[in-house]
């Protein structure tokens, strides 16, 4: 069999093409996993990462590695037993609902902003997470939204990375 040398620089173009794709654009079609954890005593509980920047049209999947506890992952959102909001408005909201040992829930994110969610039996233990969805401009409204604390627990404002060193780190832990 006989390769032409059209064919050769059309497959080697074809590779060039492929090795040129940028990492940002091979970031968005990862699967964020976060963990949901916790101390075999119950004393400690959180989401790992605690804090992600993802770009737009990628998904997170928040996965109970807890094999004492059943959790949440639930948008601070209206919809959701009335919590104030802390996410775009335009957004879809999200609650899981109790998620027992090994099992996953998943969210697409479309919308740009800041995402913020909670473990609904333990929000009061501080375990609360903050999703970055690409680079929401400062006067769009989120700023606003993560500023809504009425009515969240002390422990869960202090748990909250700030919005800087998610940007600067793209993931918390």
């Amino acid at each position: 069999m006989t390769i032409a040398r059209r064919e050769v620089l059309g497959l080697g173009g074809g590779l060039v093409a492929v090795l040129s794709l940028s990492q940002r654009d091979v970031w968005a079609e990862e699967v964020v996993e976060i963990r949901m954890q916790g101390r075999a005593d119950g004393s400690h509980v959180w989401f790992d990462p605690i804090g992600v920047l993802i770009k737009p049209g990628q998904m997170v999947r928040w996965t109970n590695f807890n094999p004492g506890n059943s959790h949440t992952t639930t948008a601070y959102h209206p919809a959701n037993f009335g919590r104030p909001l802390r996410m775009p408005e335009s957004a879809k909201s999200w609650d899981s609902d109790y998620l027992l040992p090994g099992e996953s829930f998943s969210v697409t994110f479309t919308e740009q902003g800041v995402y913020d969610y909670y473990c609904v039996p333990h929000e009061q233990a501080g375990m609360v997470g903050r999703i970055i969805v690409g680079e929401p401009e400062a006067h769009g409204g989120w700023m606003e939204a993560v500023a809504a604390s009425r009515g969240l627990p002390d422990e869960a404002l202090k748990a909250f990375p700030t919005v800087e060193e998610i940007r600067a780190n793209r993931t918390i832990r």
